[in-house]
């Protein structure tokens, strides 16, 4: 299944070039969906996880889904605009040196989402977890 990680990058990557987005967009879509679905496939209960990349005239909504539930940082706020719950994790630059080291590897990956999209968030539910990103 950790083929499926270049696999994901490598298809937004194609798409979003096909719909002309700008190179620094595509870069960042492509560390997202990285991130996200290495995450689906270290907690997934299953072998079946999808990527989803949305457009919109808002821009790029990337959904990644799998089987598993496993615990993502609480959200900060109640809900984005869409009515789901928005993830916040602190910005690197927010905690010393001592405290990314206690960190787990999971945490530093959502680190490098934090910074990169617009919001992201997650929702659980009996069928599995969705976690989205807007660029």
């Amino acid at each position: 299944m950790p083929g499926g990680v270049p696999e994901a990058r490598h298809r937004v990557q194609e798409a979003m070039r096909a719909w002309g987005e700008p190179a620094e967009r595509i870069e960042a879509a492509a560390l997202i969906v990285t991130e996200l679905v290495t995450n689906a496939v270290q907690h997934t209960s299953t072998r079946r996880i999808r990527c989803r990349l949305l457009r919109s005239t808002e821009g790029v909504r990337i959904c990644v889904w799998n089987r598993g539930r496993a615990r993502i940082p609480a959200p900060a706020s109640p809900a984005d605009s869409a009515g789901l719950p928005v993830g916040r994790v602190p910005a690197a630059a927010d905690l010393a040196d001592d405290a990314l080291d206690h960190l787990s590897e999971d945490g530093r990956g959502l680190l490098l989402v934090d910074a990169l999209a617009a919001r992201w968030g997650t929702r659980a539910a009996l069928a599995g977890r969705l976690v989205w990103a807007d660029l």
